[in-house]
């Protein structure tokens, strides 16, 4: 073998050439020795922070090293440099989505507590309007917020050709627990509707009035703060909040209150001090010790008693529509058209009726958004 093999000459190592053996033995020892080291100094804790490779969570890299997967999501309370008005940050970047959709239970309480408890403002001046075009296309990707939310929260969607405008579906109710077939149509849409979690005129005489027009309507579209669910339950939850309407399945009510604490950090809205403590009863009674997950079904109960004493929510059937009024406390139409329901109203080819149109009234309209029987 060549000298250059090994990188010492004998006038270098000071030995006759004939002693080149044991040399080479001597830095093979050598490098296996320094090998061993360092094998050991990792294994002890050392620094693996200069490893440039992206490894996933809980997967083995070597024999004694381990990365941990990384820690759930959790909600939190809205960032202080966002400016809540709107809802841009310091360098002007958009907040995060989806606020309220995840968490454990301590930190929707954490977050509730950030938020302010005072009074409710007055109505004054509130109008659908006030949250800009109804069921905008606000993500810019070719389709209505209602179609949008159908296509999410709906199983088995058929959607008609060459659109993204959904026919047909199931959904799994949250608020009643049932399975709900959902088909397009004048008699059958109403069927299912979309739910405001924080409804609108709650968010106004709460804080949304002082919402730039902008703000307002992002908050009207955000997914964060909408559910398709059956349409009795929406129209009897109308505008309430959580003192004074809650699901009658109890295993969503864990998930649903956190949902309205993190749109309304979000958006920096408040809470009356009733509110928030039905709010706290529910998320005290999820998972039975105040930690359970409230990102998904829980066994929380969470009974609020309304202002007429009965616990609000607990109704097992929603209750049948009242009669029709009687003429004398018919509200008299500009244009002398009168529905006595939604039913009357689509049987008469009017539905999906705006405010202002002939024939609509805030009776007919369960969430007070300006549209009756949708």
């Amino acid at each position: 073998m060549n000298s250059s093999t090994t990188g010492v000459t004998p006038a270098a190592s000071g030995m006759p050439g004939g002693s080149r053996r044991p040399l080479r033995k001597v830095a093979v020892a050598g490098a296996l020795l320094a090998a061993v080291v360092t094998a050991s100094a990792c294994s002890a804790g050392g620094d693996a922070s200069s490893a440039s490779t992206s490894v996933p969570g809980d997967v083995a890299v070597s024999p004694t090293v381990r990365f941990p997967a990384p820690a759930p999501a959790s909600v939190t309370s809205p960032d202080p440099a966002t400016d809540p008005a709107t809802g841009t940050a310091a360098d002007g970047a958009a907040p995060p989505a989806g606020a309220g959709d995840s968490g454990d239970v301590a930190a929707a309480l954490a977050t509730l507590d950030t938020l302010p408890v005072k009074g409710r403002a007055p109505k004054t001046g509130y109008s659908r309007e006030q949250f800009g075009q109804e069921w905008a296309d606000v993500d810019r990707n070719g389709c209505d917020t209602r179609n949008d939310i159908l296509a999410r929260d709906l199983t088995g969607v058929t959607l008609k050709e060459g659109s993204c405008r959904v026919l047909s579906g199931t959904l799994d109710d949250p608020y009643t627990g049932r399975a709900i077939g959902f088909v397009r149509g004048q008699d059958t849409s109403s069927a299912v509707q979309i739910d405001h979690v924080v409804a609108l005129s709650d968010a106004w005489q709460k804080g949304a009035q002082q919402l730039t027009p902008e703000r307002r309507e992002q908050f009207a579209n955000d997914p964060a703060n909408l559910l398709a669910v059956d349409g009795p339950a929406n129209q009897q939850k109308s505008d309430g909040d959580a003192a004074t309407w809650l699901p009658a399945n109890k295993a969503f009510r864990c998930t649903y209150v956190s949902k309205q604490i993190g749109v309304k950090a979000t958006y920096a809205l408040w809470v009356t001090p009733a509110e928030k403590d039905a709010m706290v009863r529910v998320l005290s009674a999820c998972g039975g010790t105040g930690t359970g997950t409230v990102g998904g079904t829980t066994t929380g109960t969470g009974d609020v008693t309304g202002t007429g004493g009965a616990p609000v929510g607990d109704v097992a059937e929603v209750p049948p529509a009242p009669a029709a009024p009687s003429p004398e406390s018919v509200p008299v139409d500009p244009a002398g058209v009168y529905y006595a329901n939604c039913a009357a109203a689509r049987a008469a080819g009017a539905a999906l009726l705006h405010r202002g149109e002939p024939g609509y009234r805030s009776g007919m309209d369960g969430d007070d958004d300006g549209t009756a029987c949708e």
